[in-house]
């Protein structure tokens, strides 16, 4: 005797072996929805498909923000205007568009503590991620401290692929703790690496005219990196008292 549902289990199968899992938890009920509706063969294909590639598209830009390790998803819907002193919205608003990563060119948040410089920077990592874009967020300590290591286990060529291959790599904080000669030498190979190859945003709470202090004194050295830094930039400077303070201030 013949099993009914010998066809199902091969489509089941097949659909399986294929990875199309889209499409083995849904064909049955979007076939009786079809039925119903009069959908021609083609259409009950082509929901069948954007369902499976819509899926698809979800899991890889949830790949891509997991990834890129941001300590937490910021928008800029979540941004409060109101709160800087002085901010160029337009120009925020702006780099949104995301030109400057097909551009490989730097963006740069300068401004003071608790102002919004790293919600902007990661709302523009999220805002790449959602586009398909590879991205990578860390802080600077982080960054000098794993090629450390990394240099000292002979593993240096892999760990700066780390840093380079990105899209778009996000580095906060530079310039919040000091960096001695070893992790300034550590950080302008980083930069100099991705130089016209990637873009980058930096966050810092120090003027340019002050980055010598954040590389260990080193006049050479911050000249090198600036060089890199902002031959294909664009600047934004916030002005004002930390968002995170709010309450203390205002009361």
């Amino acid at each position: 005797m013949s099993d009914k549902k010998e066809p199902q289990r091969g489509i089941d199968q097949n659909l399986t072996y294929l990875k199309l899992s889209f499409m083995h938890d849904n064909y049955q009920q979007m076939a009786t929805e079809a039925a119903k509706k009069h959908y021609s063969h083609v259409d009950y294909l082509e929901r069948l498909v954007e369902g499976e590639a819509a899926m698809r598209r979800d899991h890889f830009i949830e790949r891509k923000v997991r990834l890129a390790r941001f300590p937490v998803i910021k928008t800029l819907d979540q941004f409060t205007w109101s709160w800087p002193k002085n901010i160029n919205r337009l120009q925020v608003q702006n780099l949104f568009r995301l030109t400057f990563i097909k551009e490989k060119s730097n963006v740069i948040f300068l401004g003071g503590v608790g102002i919004g410089k790293t919600h902007l920077a990661s709302a523009l990592g999220y805002a790449a991620c959602l586009k398909g874009y590879s991205v990578l967020f860390a802080t600077a300590i982080d960054v000098i401290n794993t090629l450390t290591s990394a240099q000292a286990a002979g593993g240096m060529k892999q760990a700066l692929k780390k840093y380079t291959r990105p899209a778009l790599l996000i580095l906060d904080e530079l310039g919040f703790l000091p960096i001695d000669k070893k992790g300034a030498d550590l950080l302008f190979q980083v930069f100099s690496l991705r130089y016209e190859q990637g873009a980058l945003v930096i966050t810092s709470n120090r003027a340019f005219k002050d980055w010598p202090e954040i590389f260990n004194n080193d006049s050479t050295l911050t000249s090198a990196i600036l060089d890199r830094v902002l031959h294909h930039a664009e600047t934004v400077v916030i002005e004002g008292k930390s968002y995170r303070m709010r309450d203390k201030i205002e009361s």
